[in-house]
């Protein structure tokens, strides 16, 4: 059986390992970078490849090659990925599983300091005009940071990114300080929050609801200890998808995959 998994997450990397050990498979896994290529290889993916795909390029692998599944793991935010993707999956007949990691569970946590915006152009006008003052932490990508800079004065701002060329560029581009990039390598623990907003005196976080796996109740509770407020960027709707296609774990993942092979 052949697997052509659209990856770059946690979640894509658990997948790999899961289904390498429990079923005979071949994995292509695609990433938008080096190091999720990288992480993918080492998760056990058969083959990989390390740059964003337009449609038609998804559609000639598949075809060419035979893949007979396409399981989209990427990110709760790649909302284009995912309504391509199983826009494929319908053109080409082949069977189609997004997998959707949970929402985050705030029970029991407090969350008073936590602002719902639907955009980062609305993070960015809620940090113009209710947080003038003290610098912003972006834990939210690289490709998030143009729309908050256009109300955000870049002097405040310190992203924490993946040090890699194409994030890089965008930092330059944006005319971002190199003191003020914060190195990433995989989700933060609860006092690496607090070091951070302790060592950039933040007044303000910016993140997405993301997911436990994406370290979100960790940023939340640092910052609720530290005292300053959350942008919290909800999560995309995606119309496109058939909610039977959709799974939140591995064992929903097996339900699917046992039929198939």
């Amino acid at each position: 059986m052949k697997i052509f998994l659209l990856g770059g997450t946690k979640d894509s990397t658990n997948i790999i390992k899961h289904i390498k050990k429990h079923y005979p498979a071949h994995i292509l896994t695609t990433t938008t970078t080096e190091y999720g290529a990288k992480l993918a290889q080492e998760s056990g993916s058969d083959d990989t490849i390390a740059k964003p795909l337009l449609k038609h390029e998804i559609i000639e692998i598949i075809k060419n090659e035979n893949f007979n599944i396409l399981i989209d793991a990427t990110h709760p935010f790649a909302k284009h990925i995912t309504q391509t993707s199983a826009s494929i999956a319908e053109q080409l007949k082949i069977p189609y599983i997004r997998f959707e990691r949970p929402t985050t569970n705030l029970e029991n946590i407090e969350t008073s300091h936590i602002h719902y915006v639907n955009s980062f152009t609305e993070a960015g006008k809620l940090i113009e005009t209710e947080y003038p003052e003290g610098n912003v932490l972006h834990f939210a990508g690289a490709n998030t940071m143009e729309e908050v800079l256009k109300y955000v004065n870049v002097n405040r701002f310190y992203p924490r990114i993946l040090k890699v060329k194409s994030s890089l560029e965008k930092c330059e581009k944006l005319n971002i300080k190199p003191n003020h990039i914060i190195p990433m390598t995989g989700s933060a623990s609860l006092e690496e929050n607090i070091e951070l907003i302790e060592k950039y005196n933040a007044s303000t976080m910016i993140t997405k609801e993301s997911g436990e796996i994406g370290g979100v109740i960790e940023k939340i509770q640092a910052a609720q200890m530290k005292n300053i407020s959350v942008i919290m960027i909800k999560r995309p709707k995606i119309a496109e998808l058939n909610k039977n296609d959709i799974v939140s774990n591995i064992k929903e993942l097996d339900i699917k995959l046992k039929s198939f092979f």
